[in-house]
């Protein structure tokens, strides 16, 4: 199975009280020595990689402002820029691939393909682009849009900034670059414009890098809704998801699969991961106490401060007391359908919700022995659930440390996960 790790890079991760836990470094998020940590943990672990996802705005949907979220620490209260903090990460780690989120709605496409050029050379070919195209008015008010971009027109927008991006990460080709004795700095020959004109973006190009080690980097990608599945079965490398049982990932898994053939590509240029929060103790009833104790810090008005921002909607304007109920929203719309969801079958009300999003925004939580998580691991895996998993921390900088030297040595004891990395890059451990 694959691994990568959910971070965020400020106070929170999916669990929004993150930043409150007894365990987690208070302020720590604002210091590179803890995610130094961070890093150099997974990659003792052999992940495959670790990613940012990323929020170009404070809350401001619940209440119609940033007081909330603020006040309270939601999932955007902050978030440091991934980018820069991936560099300082690739000079302190050598194999784990390095993911960072940014928007094809807030971006152009020369810039991010020079940023990502940048970081895959300077790691060694590591780098991972999390595609996103923005949802929130929050991020919309802050790049002078009266408006978010209507749900399809985004997923327009971003096919033809991702079909520019990689035309200007093949205009160098790979043997171009020649620093002969004679003077020669590059064979002009091999370098082309991609002189693109299309309805988002005009874009001369050649990128002034040279081909880097990967040629591109990784793409990851996690749209939910039907548009944003047709996306990443045409251009994701690794999808993330969040299901949260085994029924629901299996219909993810094989309709993704399904839809990337049409696309003309192969299951297997597809991996899925799914997000877990794993919670390892001792014993079955240590682990409980763990999940009790992270749970407990939950406070349902964080959870609808994100939830609000995630879908773009004002849930202050709704009773607590009631279920959710049919709310039209224009944001995240395949996560907002699986709350939906899960609430009438849980017959949640809209505190409820709010407390399952702070707890993890719907990320499956699973407690137990080493070799209970292994076990809860493999089967998702061995009945076409997932091709591996997200792994979500309950608190850090040390959150991930129980799982590495616990699951992850039975793992390999078991032969379900590598026990080093294949090839030199990001790309080929995940392809082996």
């Amino acid at each position: 199975m694959h691994l990568a790790a959910f971070l965020i890079a400020g106070n929170a991760a999916h669990s929004q009280a993150l930043w409150r836990h007894p365990e987690s470094r208070r302020g720590g998020f604002l210091e590179l020595d803890y995610y130094r940590h961070i890093a150099q943990t997974l990659e003792r672990g052999k992940f495959d990689l670790l990613f940012f996802a990323d929020r170009l705005a404070v809350s401001t949907r619940y209440g119609e402002s940033h007081r909330h979220g603020i006040a309270l620490g939601d999932q955007d209260a902050t978030r440091l820029d991934p980018l820069p903090l991936l560099g300082a990460l690739a000079a302190v780690t050598q194999r784990i691939g390095l993911g960072a989120t940014r928007s094809t709605t807030y971006s152009q496409p020369y810039s991010l393909a020079r940023e990502f050029a940048t970081l895959d050379h300077l790691s060694g070919g590591r780098a991972a682009w999390n595609v996103v195209t923005s949802v929130n008015q929050g991020e919309a008010d802050n790049f002078g849009l009266k408006q978010t971009l209507p749900h399809d027109v985004r997923y327009d927008r971003a096919d033809e900034f991702l079909d520019v991006t990689h035309k200007l990460w093949r205009s160098w080709q790979a043997d171009a670059l020649r620093l002969d004795d004679d003077g020669r700095y590059a064979d002009a020959g091999l370098v082309a414009a991609v002189d693109h004109h299309g309805a988002h973006f005009s874009v001369r190009g050649p990128l002034n890098i040279p081909a880097t080690p990967q040629g591109s980097p990784v793409i990851i990608q996690a749209g939910s809704s039907d548009r944003g599945q047709d996306f990443a079965a045409r251009w994701a490398e690794v999808v993330f998801n969040i299901q949260p049982d085994l029924a629901r990932l299996q219909r993810f898994h094989a309709d993704l699969k399904g839809r990337a053939e049409k696309f003309g590509r192969r299951t297997q240029d597809i991996k899925i991961l799914s997000a877990v929060m794993p919670f390892v103790g001792q014993s079955r009833a240590h682990a409980e106490e763990l999940r009790a104790q992270a749970n407990a810090l939950a406070d349902p008005l964080v959870g609808l401060s994100t939830l609000s921002s995630h879908m773009n909607v004002d849930f202050s304007a709704y009773p607590l007391d009631a279920p959710i109920g049919d709310v039209q929203v224009s944001g995240i719309q395949g996560l907002f359908k699986l709350l939906r969801e899960i609430s009438a079958e849980r017959r949640l009300t809209l505190a409820d919700a709010g407390r399952l999003y702070a707890q993890g925004v719907l990320t499956p939580q699973v407690a137990g022995t080493a070799a209970d998580v292994a076990d809860w691991l493999e089967d998702i895996v061995a009945q076409g659930g997932a091709d591996g998993f997200v792994i979500s921390p309950s608190h850090l900088p040390h959150g991930f440390d129980d799982f590495v030297d616990g699951v992850v040595p039975e793992l390999q004891r078991r032969g379900s996960f590598r026990r080093d990395y294949a090839g030199r890059h990001l790309r080929e451990h995940l392809s082996a």
